[in-house]
């Protein structure tokens, strides 16, 4: 799962006003970084944690990992899956499936990537005991019960069952269900491979590791990612990686808490990508940037969450729905994100099979309806509304609050956290009572991507249910879902699963994404991919 930090709005503006106000990085004469070896710079939020593939459920995380590591499979433009370091991935009945390694992939120590380091890196994932947040991921395999018995109860297997090397590039996965999107979810961040000098003598995964990972991917990391004081991650191109290698030697990720500094030196040429730019920023971006801003559908949703596991204000569906209702979609569309956005009417997002027009009643504005709704359910007469002020939040988070204040007629404070990975660690610990704003980026193309990792049961502990919902038949049919014959029988599960979310709002759907990108003078070839991640190999500086 990727939580997202941003919207997805990134742009530039008037380079001249905004130079004099960039800061960071130097400049050449005529006003570029014309340096040979200068690196392309991409804006990021800081990671919510150090770089454990099993533990990195986040964008900011997944942005670096995905530079780092190379997937079993990605996903082309019409969001079907293609082989990317697997030669294969085949299945008879969609419960036994036998993987199959390309030739010629090494790790950045030299070493020969082999079938038994992801059977290494999945077991370790699975394991309770290592508390790594895409855990739930696994649970489908045959085995991961045994690694995952219960809080308080002791694990007695480091493996399971279910996962079989065969030969060096080759593995077996015994489902415990037939599932037939298994292949679907494998260019995911959990699922990449972990190498042997991973783990220490301990069994687990050492944190020199976690601050300085060795992947077999396109960039290696140059040096330890010290979390809290670095303020950039740089990376250096690994010449022996066996795909399509990056037209560039070096890549930085340069993090920031403010998108307004990050355009300013976007703007100023000491920036190359960025896509976390404030709202503001999008009218002057499509009229002044030309083809250096992109502006593409999106598979994301933007929400407003209730913490419901631990606070009790919200537990009254009415008192939802009224809240839902109050909301004007439409402006915030329109007005705060310049049309970039569209009122979110589902769970699930348009460019995926599985959307419904308008699915959503309780999405619709009407303020008359929430008003009299609220008011008979006794909703609460103050509301605190958090989010992160490191992503373009600020803006709509403020129109939602304006909206609750008008047509509810209650108190509503606006609580902002300086990091994505500030609001995301007091939901871990369940300390933040208030509603928060959270965002979705898919991990695969799949309409059971939207449900299963934010809304199941399992989630709660393994995965981003932030809001520590629980429904029995909605965990029922995802499971119908899953062991469906096709994926089109599978489908009408899910939707009948996002019907109980419609029906339970435990997440308020506000709008769905657009990606709106742009990049600086010295680069050229940005694309933003269906993860939201950008491809490498398809950038180059410009001439």
């Amino acid at each position: 799962m990727r939580v997202t930090k941003g919207a997805r709005i990134t742009a530039g503006t008037a380079l001249l006003a905004l130079a004099l106000t960039a800061c960071g990085g130097s400049t050449s004469s005529d006003g570029g970084t014309a340096a040979a070896d200068q690196p392309v710079r991409m804006e990021l939020g800081e990671p919510q944690k150090l770089f454990y593939p099993g533990d990195t459920t986040e964008s900011e995380g997944s942005e670096v990992l995905a530079a780092i590591f190379a997937p079993l499979v990605g996903y082309d433009e019409n969001k079907q899956v293609v082989d990317e370091v697997a030669e294969s991935i085949e299945s008879p009945d969609n419960t036994v499936w036998t993987i199959k390694l390309k030739p010629g992939y090494t790790w950045h120590n030299g070493e020969k990537l082999i079938a038994q380091n992801y059977v290494d890196a999945w077991n370790y994932a699975a394991n309770q005991d290592n508390v790594q947040g895409a855990n739930g991921f696994f649970s489908r395999v045959d085995g991961w019960a045994d690694l995952n018995p219960g809080e308080g109860k002791t694990v007695s297997t480091k493996e399971m069952k279910g996962l079989k090397v065969v030969d060096e590039s080759t593995f077996t996965v015994t489902l415990s269900k037939p599932f037939s999107q298994f292949k679907t979810m494998l260019g995911y961040t959990a699922f990449y491979p972990l190498p042997k000098a991973a783990f220490g003598p301990d069994g687990k995964v050492t944190e020199e590791f976690a601050k300085k990972p060795i992947g077999q991917g396109y960039f290696q990391i140059d040096k330890p990612y010290n979390k809290g004081t670095d303020q950039t991650i740089d990376l250096t191109r690994y010449d022996k990686f066996a795909g399509t290698k990056p037209k560039f030697t070096k890549l930085q990720f340069k993090l920031y808490t403010s998108p307004e500094t990050a355009f300013n030196d976007l703007a100023a040429g000491n920036l190359d990508v960025h896509d976390s730019l404030p709202p503001s920023a999008i009218a002057r971006a499509k009229s002044e940037l030309g083809e250096r801003y992109l502006d593409e559908a999106d598979a994301g949703v933007g929400y407003i969450g209730f913490p419901l596991q631990y606070n009790k204000t919200y537990e009254n569906v009415k008192v939802r729905e009224a809240i839902s209702m109050a909301i004007d979609r439409a402006t915030i569309a329109d007005k705060v994100f310049s049309g970039t956005r569209a009122p979110a009417d589902d769970f699930i997002n348009p460019l995926l099979d599985g959307y419904r027009a308008g699915a959503c009643a309780a999405c619709s504005y009407e303020p008359d309806k929430a008003k009299a709704q609220y008011a008979e359910n006794n909703g609460p007469k103050t509301l605190e509304l958090g989010y992160n002020t490191d992503g373009p939040h600020k803006e709509w988070i403020e129109a939602v609050a304006n909206s609750l204040r008008a047509n509810l007629g209650i108190e509503v404070t606006v609580k902002p956290f300086e990091k994505f990975a500030s609001i995301l660690d007091e939901l871990d610990k369940k300390t933040y009572s208030g509603l928060f704003r959270m965002g979705w980026a898919i991990d695969y193309p799949s309409a059971e991507n939207y449900l299963t990792p934010i809304f199941s049961t399992v989630a709660i502990k393994t995965g981003s249910n932030y809001a520590g919902w629980s429904n029995k038949e909605f965990d029922e049919l995802l499971a119908k879902g899953d062991t469906a014959a096709t994926q089109e029988e599978g489908l009408k599960f899910y939707q009948q699963a996002d019907d109980i979310l419609i029906k339970e709002l435990p997440y308020i759907p506000v709008y769905f994404y657009r990606t709106n990108a742009a990049f600086s003078q010295h680069v050229k070839g940005v694309k933003i991919n269906l993860l939201n991640q950008v491809e490498w190999t398809e950038v180059e500086k410009a001439s």
